[in-house]
């Protein structure tokens, strides 16, 4: 099938898309509708943009692109497009033998059945499904952040010189808590987000947006095979021969030599957390739970109606702003 057969398959395709349906770009994760379809050209209306909200993506820019892919062997990749140009992917992927593989980074094309970048297609559905999916997640940070959201609202925390030792106990035990369960948590979401992710694209959310990257560590060889190498190249031994630390341990432990007399000593003052109480964790933790759980009447609906205004509040102050749209470029890949 040519492009000209597959061009009007596509158009087809978008006319009997419903007229809510969202799509999401692949690299940005930009979420799309389909505001108007014609032959030359399809517009597309962002969801996530206050300035320049809608993109014309034109056919010219979409017959490139499908040579690119049916000229790859196993799929073009992703990571060629250029800035702001993933949406013209996401909506060859409506065509019945066009999909997307975002774990290989690749839009290919199959013979048999495809899925689509399509993710919602009835109005409000999105908001519906949200609210049903809110339960409590088995996390610690998640009861670990319930503990201290409490205790930072029971303490006048602006000013902490005023607070009581007990009070001041507590704060740091909480937050100590949070800063190690939701790093263990980061760590996990990083893993699984980085076989989504491609180089130098970058993906936003609601409230922020990450990019991948990559960082160089080195690790010295075997000492004399690093030595022998240098030694041919014309270096000396010693000007790459530095003191051990583990070493002149060792030797202190033999010979009486203070220990002042080879380090420069800066002592320094800290706190430690040492012990967790677990059961008066759970005990409060279960007391807002229920808390929470018996709100009713006149007091409850004012708490869900200043949380809904701060809610929206945090989604305006941080919104993540995209880049302009794609132009096209006379010669460049779509």
């Amino acid at each position: 099938m040519g492009f000209t057969a597959s061009w009007h398959t596509l158009i087809t395709e978008l006319e009997e898309l419903p007229e809510e349906a969202t799509l999401v770009t692949p690299l940005s994760h930009d979420q799309f509708t389909i505001s108007d379809v014609q032959d030359q050209r399809v517009v597309i209306q962002f969801q996530d943009r206050d300035i320049d909200p809608t993109q014309p993506l034109q056919r010219e820019q979409f017959e490139t692109l499908y040579e690119r892919i049916t000229d790859a062997h196993g799929g073009f990749e992703l990571d060629r497009l250029p800035p702001d140009a993933d949406a013209y992917p996401a909506v060859w992927s409506l065509h019945p033998r066009f999909e997307i593989d975002e774990e290989q980074g690749v839009i290919v094309e199959r013979d048999g059945p495809t899925s689509s970048q399509v993710i919602e297609t009835t109005s409000g559905s999105h908001e519906a499904l949200s609210e049903a999916e809110r339960t409590e997640p088995d996390l610690a940070v998640y009861a670990d952040a319930l503990l201290l959201i409490d205790a930072l609202e029971r303490h006048e925390v602006e000013y902490l010189e005023g607070l009581e030792t007990e009070g001041l106990v507590n704060l740091y035990t909480l937050l100590s808590d949070v800063q190690r369960n939701a790093n263990e948590l980061r760590q996990e979401v990083r893993s699984v987000l980085l076989n989504r992710l491609h180089h130098d694209q970058p993906v936003a959310g609601q409230y922020g947006s990450v990019q991948r990257t990559s960082r160089r560590n080195r690790t010295l060889k075997d000492e004399e095979q690093v030595l022998e190498v240098l030694e041919d190249a014309g270096i000396d031994r010693e000007r790459v021969t530095s003191v051990d630390s583990s070493k002149v341990d060792e030797a202190l432990e033999v010979i009486e030599v203070s220990e002042s007399e080879v380090y420069d000593i800066e002592q320094s003052e800290y706190v430690r957390k040492a012990e967790v109480h677990d059961e008066q964790k759970k005990t409060r933790l279960q007391g807002l739970k229920d808390q929470l759980a018996a709100a009713e009447g006149e007091e409850a609906d004012e708490l869900r109606e200043e949380v809904k205004q701060l809610e929206a509040r945090i989604e305006e102050l941080t919104e993540f702003k995209s880049g302009t749209a794609f132009q096209t470029q006379s010669g460049a890949d779509p």
